[in-house]
């Protein structure tokens, strides 16, 4: 431990001035809490003035939020902090040599997860703009989910490179990941435990300095930076493999026609003392940025760890397998609607789709990695014309979103439902038929969303994720 850091620290007394960068699902709502503490003065947040994110800034300036769906007391706070002059967005990197401790929540996708190479551009840049300003004393905390030893290697590499300063002497760095969900962004900041990792002692205890004032019914638990990077990948991880369970038990259960929930209400029916198992629901594929690349960072902190892994030979990491099972469920999305077409009668060439829910969360309009994708895309190489509804999402490249649900559906051979917005819930058999205007419509529900004997009642040929019970029901149009 650096008697020299804890000096400064001492000398430099409580945080009072934050840079948040990364104006995004988690950078925003972090932000915002910082400046409504009444522990910290000012709160800058730093976006680049990109030709696709640059907008932000000024709408957060307005005291407006650019987080689109349905996102609890968000937007009414960014306007509380910037009325009262605590919170001010900009696009000036310098001003970081004015915080008293800056975090990056910046995306770390994959480029290539098959060799295990991550793209950290992104994050890279971020840091690099954080060392060219970093001053003595200051407080650098990583809040992206990054491979384990990413901390104390890379990032730390780049901040002492660039500001000719040495961490765990001049400054302080740390990794607190956050564990944040799209439509309970400010509930989980507060209420969910922070995982706060250190490099070293002082930086682990000036960490949690600055995240103890926003946190409600949440407390810090502090561990080593790397601990603290391996738990936020392992968190989603097991997330992950726990949904690739459901999802081969949901294939499981068609093939033997039967019902994966009744198997699921069954299975949690047994509860007591010693009993811990938690099943989830299985669905049309995993979205978002997290789930779909976090098993990659973990594979990759093990293969470049100077230990050797000690793992029975010739066999694939079960965490790699439930990726490749949850990426599968969209194709099985495309199987299940083909075999659905050609019980209609119809060929998929020349069909048009009609697909209910662009974003992987339900009333959300976060679209990063969604399963409707690649659905969409083996429906086109299929021949299949295809229209997307999604009432949350305003764009995406490549992509027309339409937000008139009628229009979308209307003269359509097949409706997917991808994702469980609240609207599609009250979708009626009669409504759809009518403007499907098709003598065998087609319903594929990925989501569990409709009632399956309401449409096969109104003459529709269903086929449902895990409903084995249903899949081959006797046509009959009413």
């Amino acid at each position: 431990m650096s008697n020299y850091l804890k000096k400064i620290l001492d000398e430099k007394g409580p945080i009072k001035n934050i840079g948040v960068i990364g104006m995004g699902y988690v950078g925003i709502p972090a932000a915002v809490l910082f400046a409504d503490s009444d522990a910290f003065d000012l709160v800058w947040g730093f976006q680049r003035d990109s030709a696709s994110s640059g907008f932000k800034i000024d709408m957060l300036n307005r005291g407006e939020s650019p987080l689109k769906g349905e996102e609890p007391g968000l937007e009414e706070l960014i306007s509380k902090v910037v009325q009262a002059d605590k919170f001010r967005c900009t696009s000036d990197f310098s001003k970081i040599a004015e915080v008293d401790a800056v975090t990056l929540a910046i995306q770390t996708p994959f480029a290539d997860p098959a060799r295990l190479e991550p793209d950290f551009g992104a994050l890279i840049e971020g840091v690099t703009q954080v060392g060219k300003y970093l001053t003595e004393s200051t407080l650098v905390v990583l809040e992206s989910t990054i491979t384990p030893g990413t901390t104390g290697g890379l990032a730390k590499e780049i901040l002492e490179s660039e500001s000719g300063l040495t961490a765990g002497k001049d400054f302080a760095l740390a990794h607190a990941p956050e564990r944040v969900m799209v439509g309970r962004l400010l509930r989980n900041i507060q209420e969910h435990d922070r995982i706060i990792g250190g490099i070293d002692e002082n930086s682990t205890k000036r960490a949690v300095e600055l995240y103890t004032p926003v946190l409600t019914t949440g407390k810090a638990i502090p561990m080593s930076a790397t601990a603290a990077e391996v738990t936020k990948t392992t968190e989603n991880t097991f997330r992950d493999l726990q949904i690739a369970a459901i999802n081969q038990l949901a294939l499981y259960c068609e093939a033997m026609g039967i019902n994966v929930y009744d198997v699921r209400n069954g299975v949690d029916s047994l509860k007591g003392e010693g009993i811990t198992r938690a099943i989830l629901y299985p669905g049309a594929g995993v979205g978002g940025h997290c789930l779909t690349k976090d098993t990659y960072h973990l594979e990759r902190g093990v293969k470049i760890s100077d230990n050797k892994l000690d793992y029975p030979a010739g066999l694939d990491s079960i965490f790699v397998l439930a990726r490749k099972v949850n990426d599968f469920m969209p194709v099985h999305m495309h199987n299940l609607t083909i075999d659905a077409l050609k019980r209609a009668g119809k060929k998929a060439e020349g069909s048009k789709v009609a697909i209910l829910g662009w974003a992987f969360l339900n009333d959300s309009d976060d679209a990063r990695n969604p399963p409707s994708e690649p659905y969409r895309d083996l429906l086109l190489g299929s021949g299949c014309t295809v229209d997307v509804h999604d009432p949350h999402v305003l764009e995406y490249p490549g992509v027309d979103i339409s937000h008139d649900l009628s229009g979308v559906v209307k003269g359509a051979d097949v409706v997917a439902i991808l994702t469980g917005h609240s609207e599609y819930f009250k979708l009626e058999p009669a409504v759809v038929k009518n403007l499907m205007v098709r003598e065998h419509p087609v319903i594929v529900d990925g989501r569990n969303v409709i009632n399956a004997d309401d449409y096969i009642n109104a003459g529709f040929v269903y086929k449902g994720i895990g409903r084995g019970d249903k899949n081959n029901h006797s046509h009959q149009l009413k």
